[in-house]
């Protein structure tokens, strides 16, 4: 019978799920707005970035010259007939005219260093809004899943109610009451476990949106097919220009290759001007005052000739950090790929998913239309055209779970490219 079709189709349906409180309306873009906005882990990254940039300054002081003043006061007790009382100031000035390149490839060091951070940054922005996608879309397709759920438990108690009529009848036997009320209850089980899977999916998303627990998102969306393919080597080579990890690996390499040269300035020869202003008058205690009151200045080469072997030991050490990033890029590059290869398979099951139930999804609805016209001349009956309706609803279901499927996939085919 045309019913107990819909109840082994039923059973083919288990994915994740939403709930129901006080209700917001929420689109795909204010969903994503809303979770980059008031994510911990964005904002934790955003304050990495705000130090990375103060980073940049305090390497860029290096540039300026440095002032000091020191002044004190000293007292000299029982060694002169009176107390002596003696003050100090001294006031200098230092500023490099060459470090070896120390400076300037320190301020360019931490500079790719911030765009390292920049790029964790994006990388997080970017699987937080494939995330939210991904959950937005379970939500939407858990509610509907509960809906028909709700309409196969309506129709199965039409068709219990209609077999009762029938048995006091004698038109049909006790052991077909029997059966369609086992899958009565089958159908209230499965109806019962949707709407927890859309609990499930409310948490989820809730979580990921970072809202109150009594807030309920109603996800404001549909399920629309928009074909797109792209070759693998095209994605690839999109992948390689636009993945935060690429960018992240790529700057963190030209930081490393900087920490080499400011490792090999430790033993240069440094050349600083330095100035110095002293005052040094005697203000009380004895008969005769003096005022020492004179500047120096002067050019002054610094050169740490021998320290151990220690800066050696630096420079060995950013090698390593270097090729260590190397080895991490090519890595991460054979990693990309073998996600495009395996993201582009599941798209193209995808779209061929997505056609096969596109087919059905007409069939029933032609089946549909007939049989409205059937029942408005008489010829079917009212109990026949809600097995036609449902009959369709459950083709159309099955449509856009498969165009959720391609919604997934084609996010994850994007993430892989490094866009969204």
């Amino acid at each position: 019978m045309k019913f107990f079709h819909f109840i082994s189709i039923v059973g083919l349906f288990t994915f994740a799920a939403p709930a129901f409180a006080q209700e917001t309306v929420l689109t795909l873009q204010e969903a994503i707005a809303l979770a980059l906005r008031d994510n911990p882990n964005i904002l934790l990254q955003t304050e990495d970035i705000n130090k990375s940039k103060e980073k940049i300054k305090e390497s860029q002081a290096a540039l300026w010259p440095t002032l000091n003043i020191v002044a004190g006061e000293s007292v000299v007790k029982h060694f002169y007939p009176n107390d002596l009382t003696q003050t100090t100031a001294q006031l200098s000035a230092k500023q490099y005219l060459y470090k070896a390149g120390k400076t300037l490839n320190a301020i360019e060091q931490n500079e790719y260093q911030m765009r390292v951070t920049e790029s964790l940054l994006d990388k997080t922005r970017l699987e937080t809004a494939l995330a939210v996608k991904k959950s937005f879309y379970t939500l939407l397709l858990a509610q509907e899943f509960a809906q028909l759920n709700k309409e196969i438990l309506d129709n199965t108690q039409n068709h219990l109610d209609s077999f009762e009529m029938r048995f006091e009848k004698g038109l049909v036997s006790e052991l077909d009451i029997l059966k369609l009320k086992e899958s009565l209850e089958s159908v209230r089980y499965v109806y019962q476990d949707s709407y927890l899977q859309v609990e499930s999916a409310q948490d989820l998303l809730k979580n990921l949106l970072h809202v109150d627990e009594s807030v309920t998102i109603k996800p404001e969306a549909e399920f629309i097919y928009e074909p797109k393919e792209m070759a693998i080597e095209e994605g690839f080579l999109e992948a390689m220009k636009n993945r935060p990890e690429i960018k992240q690996y790529e700057a963190q390499e030209m930081a490393n290759q900087k920490a080499i040269e400011v490792a090999k300035a430790e033993n240069r020869p440094s050349v600083f001007a330095s100035w110095d202003y002293y005052n040094r008058p005697v203000v009380s205690g004895v008969a005769t005052q003096e005022t020492w009151d004179y500047h120096t200045f002067g050019i002054n080469v610094s050169w740490p000739f021998f320290d151990g072997w220690a800066t050696k030991a630096k420079i060995n050490q950013a090698i390593s950090d270097l090729n260590r990033t190397k080895i991490l890029r090519e890595k991460l590059t054979k990693d990309i790929r073998l996600e495009l290869k395996t993201s582009h398979l599941s798209l193209k099951n995808a779209i061929a998913e997505v056609k096969k139930y596109e087919a059905s999804h007409k069939l029933y609805r032609n089946n549909l239309v007939s049989m409205q016209s059937k029942a408005s001349k008489g010829l079917a009956s009212s109990l026949d055209e809600e097995d036609a309706m449902l009959s369709y609803r459950v083709a159309l279901f099955s449509k856009n779970q498969a165009i959720y499927n391609y919604i997934i996939a084609k996010s994850d085919f994007d993430k892989a490219t490094g866009g969204f």
